[in-house]
């Protein structure tokens, strides 16, 4: 009989930033390839022109927010997840903000051992209500069976794009 030992998480270190965007720029590119799918490339473009950059400028400033607390999953020595969190003191809630699990070890429950600490933490702290964003294409699946699971209800929206350079528009009566 095998057993998997979960995680150890524990809180971000300077050090960790590096490997924290590398893996998180590995687990996105799945999750951007699928917003090209569904947006159109001359749509894609005009939102994402480089998103690894944007991405990776956004992970970075995550780490470095003292408004955040950001904690990484380790695994053999070295980080495979993390999670960021707020508290919006003003409506009592608690927001996931950014998840990613390194595409290496995904589909081991890291990402839902993450999200559960983070709920917990945030219960520690007070907070009734815990939200957290996720896209409704197929790149995100994964993510909204995780929260799905751990008892997270879906409000769905919509947000439509157009470009004004095409005939956009232009079949209105």
């Amino acid at each position: 009989m095998m057993v998997i030992m979960g995680p150890t998480i524990r809180p971000l270190s300077a050090a960790d930033v590096a490997a924290v965007v590398e893996f998180s720029l590995r687990a996105w590119a799945p999750v951007f390839e699928s917003f090209r799918a569904v947006l159109g490339e001359r749509v894609y473009q005009v939102l994402y022109p480089d998103w690894s950059a944007t991405q990776a400028r956004a992970v970075e400033a995550i780490c470095q927010d003292d408004t955040a607390a950001v904690w990484v999953a380790e695994q053999h020595g070295r980080p495979v997840g993390y999670v960021a969190v707020r508290i919006h003191a003003d409506d009592s809630t608690g927001e996931i903000d950014m998840l990613a699990v390194d595409p290496l070890v995904q589909r081991q429950g890291i990402g839902t051992a993450l999200t559960r600490f983070a709920i917990q933490r945030l219960r520690d702290a007070g907070v009734g209500l815990v939200v957290v964003g996720t896209g409704g294409d197929p790149g995100h699946a994964a993510a909204r069976r995780v929260y799905e699971r751990l008892g997270f209800v879906g409000l769905p929206l919509v947000r439509y794009y157009a470009r004004l350079d095409t005939d956009a528009g232009h079949s209105l009566a």
